[in-house]
């Protein structure tokens, strides 16, 4: 049985994720020209998108729960922790920055990859260096708190 629960949340995962790239590659959101053009107020059609994306969201994240108990492959609604502090803060604006400067952000460059953009190679590993640099960072500030108590 559980077997078969995990083949079903893997197999909604897959579709859930191939939905989404054909969704950013329709949306032209895997050219990073589409979207700096966007960011640059030259073109606003990527606005539907975003404004579709924060639409659904909060109908899945917010009123779903309130109307089932459970999700709809069986697993438990969980609340995720957040709070606006400096990190919050500056990690939005690096990835702000960043996604201004390349148009791309961690989707769109997976999603356009697989469509065969090979210049996204150069985003993405840029993605996964601050990534990788962050996880350093975090790991200094915990044994640093973790040496002082």
């Amino acid at each position: 049985m559980i077997r078969n629960a995990r083949f079903f949340d893997h197999l909604a995962t897959l579709a859930s994720g191939t939905l989404f790239g054909f969704g950013l590659a329709w949306s032209t959101m895997i050219r990073p020209e589409s979207v700096l053009a966007f960011l640059t107020f030259q073109d606003l059609g990527l606005l539907l998108v975003l404004g579709s994306a924060v639409g659904l969201n909060l109908l899945i994240f917010q009123a779903l729960p309130k109307i089932r108990q459970r999700a709809l492959l069986g697993g438990v609604f969980q609340q995720r922790p957040f709070s606006l502090d400096k990190q919050s803060l500056a990690g939005g604006v690096l990835f702000g920055l960043g996604w201004g400067i390349c148009g791309i952000c961690p989707g769109p460059a997976l999603a356009g990859l697989g469509a065969g953009n090979g210049d996204l190679l150069i985003a993405l590993a840029s993605i996964f260096a601050g990534a990788g640099m962050h996880g350093l960072w975090v790991d200094r500030q915990n044994r640093k708190a973790a040496n002082v108590i």
